[in-house]
Formats: C-alpha cells, sequence, structure tokens
C-alpha cells in the first residue's frame, strides 16, 4: 500500500514537472517532456537502450543519432576549432 502511494505521488509529481519543463523549453532545440521522464517508477522500454555493436562505425552512428535527438553535440558536425593555422 506505501508503494502504490507512492507512485501515485510521483505520477503527480512528475506531470507537474514535465509541464513546467515544457513551458521553459526552445521548441527549435528540445522536443518534449513527457511525464514518464520525471517519474522514477515508469517503465523504461529496454529495447530502444540496447545497442548491438558490430563495428565502431555502428557505434559512433548510434550515439550521434541519440544525441541530435535530444538537441545535444554538435549535430553530426566537426566542432569549430580555433587557434594557429600552420
Amino acid at each position: 500500500m506505501a508503494e502504490a502511494r507512492g507512485r501515485d505521488n510521483w505520477a503527480h509529481t512528475s506531470a507537474i514537472l514535465a509541464l513546467i519543463a515544457n513551458v521553459n523549453r526552445d521548441p527549435k532545440k528540445t522536443r518534449p517532456c513527457k511525464p514518464a521522464d520525471f517519474d522514477p517508477y515508469a517503465a523504461r522500454d529496454k529495447r530502444r537502450e540496447a545497442i548491438e555493436v558490430t563495428s565502431m562505425g555502428t557505434l559512433k552512428e548510434a550515439f550521434k543519432r541519440r544525441a541530435c535527438g535530444r538537441g545535444l553535440g554538435t549535430g553530426g558536425q566537426e566542432p569549430e576549432v580555433r587557434g594557429r593555422a600552420d
């Protein structure tokens, strides 16, 4: 019974957190948040997180896709290097 109450409280809290995050986000840079993103009891899809690596190129592409989908990283572009030009 105590766990059910905790789950219910987290469902309520995570809905409020998702609302606050979505109000303050930049729609051009990040995806909308879902309450499940903040709920520690929400079931995660393990198949989406599992990456089978057959080569290093496959691993790099998987990380680029995940980073670009969340608005992180350089978007698959090489970062600009400043300094001396030889």
